[in-house]
């Protein structure tokens, strides 16, 4: 006998034990290995992260599917695994090392730094891992990879070299996200806007040969105007026409910089031109190139002020300067100032020769490195960049095909905007952890990317002797001198940038550049559970990865994107804002499968999740609802029966929720499969709750509860089998719950699948019973109108009062009769009468296309009841109109945060849906009159 409540603390990880005992979620098993393949890749998390909702939600919906599918019959490869998390990861140990008071990074040397990390990885690394377990994922833990071990850095290998043979990986000088503080390239993922409140200074620049005459630049940041290369102005900009083809002459530096005409300027915005600077602004760099502009950097890689890039300029071209640089010796006063002391001394120096028009404050975005907190610099330097042009458009072509599908289908659109777009992707980065670049220089600067340092030797020799650099006795001597050998080339210090191996997850895990098993089964992948922040950073890269090294397979038939998981007013959780729900906390308190169900019933296509605490106890309540359904039965003695065939039963409650039974299946498989989670979710729910719990068990307990027989025994079978396929239904939501009352339930009667796991998903095709629900459901559909009546008209719950049905037919009028006890005892009726017309001072209901009614006379003041439902209804109308003010006001949904609209939204909604019932009622009390 199950105890009297579950407790998830004392089985969940128990239930986990037996699974990986079973090895239950290993693909491959032997009664599967022939079955047809369902897979699923993680989304990698980072090696150094813990569970946040995102995680929960993601890995509940995969989850859903694998168990699904799994219990389906197919071979299921749901594939874990960890990312490296270039930075994230050495931050970490570099913090570590700073806590312990040891050696930082630079002092040990990269050998030993990296020794630290693996240590430190091997230690604490991945312990979002176990966090998954505890949430009931149903990954092939057998199978865990990370993106740095030793098959997928071989892949890697692999595949930065071919894009290298192939010339779709390439070095060159761009602008990149700089951040100073880690000293590296950091992708547009790891950059975070911040709304800074600064200033526009208003900078006037001598135009040549025209004395006393300027032109003036707004700028955000006066202390790159050191690297201007041009002024820029709108070509229909009639107050510069004269201008264009022009030059002004670059204060401070006295370099000659012209004023093109680009529409990259804003006639509207500020004075209209703009101070072009390519080598510290994305557009201006586009700008630059459009217009050949040089690209002069004056900061070093740690953001501080660096006149080399000038001096260089000056030596490549000094006719553009009418001095030479730092005649005034100003650019040496400001040489290693950092970025903001030196925007000061600049502003200064500017307000003394009188070129400084003025400031105005102005609030603006700024961008900030995730982890750094420092403002990231637009900087030029010496990158790896991958063809992402080339690249895409076999990923652009795979999903207009079709052969890749995005669920909801609108994010088709982003990923379209996103990949038409493309830039060439940065994927060096320079730190220590990670995946170095196989890229070997020679002392005459040459560059060899190969497999090895063996390989690069050869090429480096080869081309060397070639082109005559070095003589074969030369070459000769590097051979036979291990010495001289070991010096002559230098391997590449960077990094590949994390998303390089990522992208190559769905086929590196199953052991390619090998022709694996797992390929040749699992390959492309069923579908990919994602968020949609990061569609182009991994979604877009899988794709042009997966297709350009699988022979032009996709890597995933269908991406289904979800959304955010905010707080319960719809605002974005946030560490600043404090409304951040651990989803561990959650777990202690009510139990992964409460949790679990939450996300689930909530995950409806392209809507936000408002997460409240209460509906996680909601879903949490849910779960004692079965086990006390279940206990109620055992207690009843409904157990499973050897033999029984649910399409040979013969009574006609238990034909019904058999019938039930088979279209909840089919609901619950339906929605699965087309990724409508919550509604999957609410089609279970209802089966369970509303139909099982407050219908069958109350209309079975005169049985159970009557003299033993035949009709005794077989809804005892009936309600054993149905509650055996709510299990199973509810598995893929709630496994722990599930898994647990099939193991108690299971004791006794005949053998089954030892684990719910494991066991066939209900297929209840063929068992609907139209005529039993016509009149079980005639029922239901009866009791439960009665009720609403009686609530909306505030009839007192004892008061019992009698039903009529007015004009019924002769199958109406015998279903009473079969049911009588029950309609009376479940709606707290005094009696059940026909009639020819409707009484007097009652309340009409229609029960599918028959007329019932409820004489209130005497139980409560119809007339008191009108009146009060009219004031209902108009002080609706007013709540109505109130929010379709607000709602109508442009400047308050413009500025009032998105939670707070979106909430005034749902208020109305939900007023209107009460004016529905509150009108229906006032109808009825009307005799059908509004």
């Amino acid at each position: 006998m199950l105890e009297k409540v579950f407790d998830p603390a004392a089985v969940e990880e128990r239930i986990a034990a037996q699974w990986e005992e079973a090895g239950a979620f290993r693909c491959g098993r032997p009664e599967r290995k022939d079955a047809e393949g369902f897979s699923i890749v993680i989304p990698p998390p980072n090696v150094t992260g813990s569970l946040h909702m995102g995680h929960a939600l993601n890995n509940t919906l995969q989850d859903v599917l694998a168990r699904f599918e799994r219990m389906r019959g197919k071979d299921v490869l749901w594939q874990p695994g960890t990312d490296h998390a270039g930075i994230a990861t050495q931050m970490v140990v570099e913090r570590q090392l700073a806590a312990q008071k040891l050696p930082g990074r630079r002092d040990m040397g990269r050998v030993a730094f990296v020794e630290k990390v693996w240590a430190w990885k091997a230690e604490s690394g991945g312990a979002i891992v176990n966090q998954l377990k505890k949430l009931g994922a149903s990954c092939d833990w057998s199978r865990e990879r990370f993106t740095m071990d030793e098959g997928l850095s071989r892949a890697v290998l692999k595949v930065f070299v071919q894009l290298y043979r192939e010339g779709l990986i390439y070095k060159d000088k761009r602008l990149v996200n700089w951040d100073p503080k880690f000293q590296s390239a950091i992708s547009d993922l790891e950059v975070l806007p911040v709304e800074v409140k600064g200033n526009l200074w208003h900078l006037r620049y001598p135009i040549e040969g025209e004395k006393d005459r300027f032109i003036t630049v707004a700028t955000t940041r006066p202390e790159t105007m050191l690297g201007d290369t041009a002024v820029a102005v709108h070509p229909e900009d009639e107050r510069y026409r004269d201008l264009i083809g022009k030059y002004v002459i670059l204060p401070l530096v006295g370099r000659r910089i012209p004023i093109v005409a680009d529409e990259y300027s804003d006639p509207e915005k500020g004075s209209g031109a703009v101070k072009i600077t390519p080598a510290h602004d994305f557009n201006d760099f586009e700008v630059g190139r459009r217009h050949s502009l040089p690209m002069i950097n004056v900061l070093d890689a740690e953001a501080r002020i660096d006149p080399q890039g000038i001096l260089d300029d000056y030596a490549e071209r000094p006719e553009a300067y009418v001095d030479a640089p730092d005649a005034a010796g100003q650019l040496s006063h400001l040489k290693g100032q950092d970025r903001f002391a030196a925007r000061k001394q600049i502003v200064e120096l500017l307000t003394g020769l009188e070129l400084l028009e003025q400031i105005e404050p102005h609030t603006h975005m700024v961008p900030h490195g995730d982890r750094s907190n420092v403002v990231i610099e637009p900087w030029l330097t010496d990158q790896w960049y991958v063809d992402a042009k080339t690249l895409a458009q076999p990923a652009l072509a795979a999903v207009r095909e079709g052969r890749t599908a995005f669920v909801p289908k609108n994010w088709e659109k982003t990923y379209f905007e996103w990949l038409e777009n493309i830039q060439p992707w940065c994927i060096s980065r320079q730190l220590w952890w990670g995946h170095q670049i196989p890229a070997w220089y020679d002392p005459f600067g040459n560059v060899f990317v190969a497999m090895d340092e063996d390989e690069a030797f050869e090429q480096a020799l080869a081309h060397n002797v070639g082109n005559e650099t070095l003589s074969p006795e030369d070459a000769q001597a590097l051979i036979d001198d291990a010495d001289k050998r070991a010096g002559f080339l230098t391997r590449d210090e960077d990094v590949l940038d994390t998303w390089f191996s990522s992208a190559l997850w769905p086929f590196s895990t199953m052991g390619w550049p090998d022709e694996t098993a797992e390929l040749k089964k699992f390959y492309p992948t069923s579908v990919l559970v994602t968020g949609f922040d990061i569609i182009f950073f991994w979604v877009a890269r899988m794709m042009m990865m997966g297709l350009h090294f699988m022979d032009g397979e996709v890597p995933f038939k269908d991406v289904y994107i979800h959304a955010l998981v905010r707080d319960e007013k719809g605002a974005k959780m946030s560490k600043s804002k404090g409304n951040v729900i651990d989803p561990l906390d959650l777990v202690e308190k009510y139990g992964a499968d409460a949790l679990r169900f939450t996300l689930a019933a909530m995950a409806a296509q392209g809507r936000d999740i408002k997460l409240a605490t209460g509906r996680v106890e909601g879903y949490r309540n849910f779960a004692t609802k079965l086990w006390n359904a279940v206990r109620f039965a055992q207690m009843n003695g409904c157990v499973r029966v050897e033999g029984f065939d649910p399409a040979k039963v013969d009574g006609t409650l238990n034909r019904w929720i058999i019938g039930e039974a088979a279209r909840a299946s089919a609901e619950v498989s339906q929605a699965i499969l087309a990724y409508r989670f919550n509604e999957a979710a609410a089609a279970i729910y209802r089966f369970l709750w509303n139909v099982v719990c407050d219908w069958h068990l109350e209309l079975a307990k005169p049985l159970l509860s009557g003299p033993d027989g035949p009709a005794k025994d077989e809804t005892r079978a009936a309600t054993a089998y149905v509650l055996d396929v709510a299990m199973a239904l509810l598995h893929p939501f709630m496994p722990f719950l599930t898994e647990e009352l099939w193991a108690e339930t299971g004791k006794d009667g005949p053998a089954r699948a030892s684990l719910l796991a494991l066991a066939p998903w209900p297929d209840l095709s063929g068992l609907e019973a139209p005529d039993a629900e016509a009149e079980v459901g005639w029922v239901v559909d009866l009791v439960t109108e009665i009720r609403s009546v009686r609530a909306e008209m505030n009839v007192p719950a004892g008061a019992q009062v009698p039903l009529v049905l007015v004009e019924p037919g002769a199958e109406t009028k015998a279903r009473a009769a079969a049911w009588d006890d029950a309609i009376r005892r479940l709606a707290r009726l005094s009696g059940v009468t026909v009639a020819d017309t409707v009484p007097g001072e009652s309340v009409q209901m229609v029960v599918r296309g028959e007329v019932a009614a409820l004489p209130l006379a005497g139980v409560v003041d119809l007339a008191a009841e009108l009146g009060r439902l009219r004031k209902e209804e108009a002080k609706l109308d007013q709540e109505v109109a109130r929010i379709d003010a607000k709602l109508g006001n442009e400047s308050f949904v413009a500025r009032a945060p998105e939670e707070v609209v979106e909430a005034e939204r749902e208020k109305r909604e939900e007023y209107l849906n009460r004016k529905d019932k509150v009108r229906a009622a006032i109808t009825q009390l009307s005799g059908g009159a509004a």
